[in-house]
């Protein structure tokens, strides 16, 4: 098979970064094509790949203020020739299933989430505190985007979602049915810890819609020690939150990282996620996980046996969960026997099979006597 990978965009490291690595391998000397490409910011290994940027990449500033251009990227995205493929894998939270593709090539999308900013418009823009001109200015192209969105979902021959709650929005945006193959954590890189130092853990991105101001104002009430790993625009604001335990340790390197989920008692997740890396991280060094009882934490953490859910995202919430939590409740082996079923290996070995029963199945149909339409009636 000729195979073409493609991605919404290259500017940050994050959850859908990692997983294009692992395709990357399962699908070797595969091209990438995405809207921007900025290596600088990004995991070194993409170097040594065949990564190929549209237009988009000559515009100014483009790689750091990305968000400006929004109305670009799906001209970006038919832009790409992928005739000479047999097969396109894109991985999409937002244009990258938008690609063109010819009637015999199968499009496999890897859906992360369908376009959050189009389908669920008024909560993200609340989320991200924008003003009222702007949201005016901003509706007439969300309609559009919402219009194109749908459209574009017709591209695709096979739709795999990361988790129950994304194949959920798929057939509720798209009408689209798909399979659950969850994405990939590389749970051989951390061991099981017995060590329990007094303090909670978050590793994040400071943004919004990661809903760590919870976290601070609970473990700050309470009087909690927390260690919030990570950095983003909202440092600032929940700097101003913290009480005397909270501890903003900044950016740290992947061993640091180990390190502190080493020794903490439990793992916080406050956000809904449409998965959630972090927490099977988490529980891969046999740590609990205090989640929000939303989105992909319903599917990878089991209540009372590899953490606690609380069921609204208020202080209130978080702080009963908090009180509730007791370190005996959880034992580290099988928490992390539960996190071992989302390592890289199954992942890639799921993908390349989903992938080429599909594309044999094309191939056996391509070979049978058609008919119908267009064809010679026997």
């Amino acid at each position: 098979m000729r195979v073409a990978l493609v991605q919404d965009w290259l500017n940050q490291m994050g959850g859908a970064e990692k997983t294009l690595l692992v395709m990357a391998r399962v699908f070797p000397g595969a091209p990438i094509y995405t809207s921007i490409y900025a290596p600088s910011r990004l995991d070194k290994a993409f170097r040594s790949l065949d990564i190929r940027a549209s237009f988009m990449q000559r515009l100014p500033f483009v790689t750091r203020r990305h968000q400006q251009y929004l109305p670009f990227y799906p001209f970006a995205m038919e832009s790409f020739d992928l005739s000479e493929y047999d097969v396109v894998v894109s991985g999409s939270s937002a244009f990258a299933k938008g690609v063109v593709t010819r009637p015999e090539t199968l499009h496999v999308c890897y859906c992360y989430t369908p376009m959050r900013w189009a389908w669920s418009f008024e909560d993200y823009i609340q989320r991200e505190r924008v003003g009222k001109l702007t949201r005016l200015a901003l509706s007439p192209f969300i309609h559009w985007l919402r219009l194109w969105d749908y459209a574009t979902a017709a591209r695709v021959d096979a739709f795999i979602a990361i988790s129950p709650v994304v194949a959920a929005r798929i057939a509720k945006y798209y009408r689209r049915d798909s399979v659950i193959i969850p994405p990939p954590v590389d749970v051989k890189r951390f061991a099981v810890s017995t060590r329990r130092e007094n303090y909670f853990l978050i590793v994040s991105r400071l943004i919004p819609y990661k809903r760590i101001d919870l976290a601070v104002r609970a473990c700050s009430k309470l009087g909690l020690p927390l260690r919030i790993v990570g950095s983003g625009r909202d440092e600032q604001s929940l700097r101003a939150l913290a009480g005397p335990t909270v501890q903003f340790l900044g950016r740290l390197s992947d061993e640091q990282v180990r390190e502190q989920l080493a020794g903490c008692r439990a793992f916080i997740f406050p956000g809904e996620e449409d998965f959630g890396i972090a927490p099977v991280e988490a529980q891969a060094c046999g740590k609990p996980v205090i989640a929000y009882a939303g989105g992909g934490a319903l599917s990878t953490v089991v209540e009372g046996v590899t953490g606690l859910f609380f069921r609204a995202q208020t202080v209130e919430s978080l702080e009963d969960a908090l009180m509730r939590f007791r370190d005996e409740m959880f034992d580290p082996y099988t928490i992390r026997r539960h996190a071992e079923q989302f390592d890289t290996a199954l992942f890639a070995e799921r993908l390349a099979s989903f992938v080429s029963s599909r594309y044999n199945a094309g191939q056996a149909d391509a070979r049978a006597p058609q008919s119908g339409v267009g064809a010679r009636p026997m």
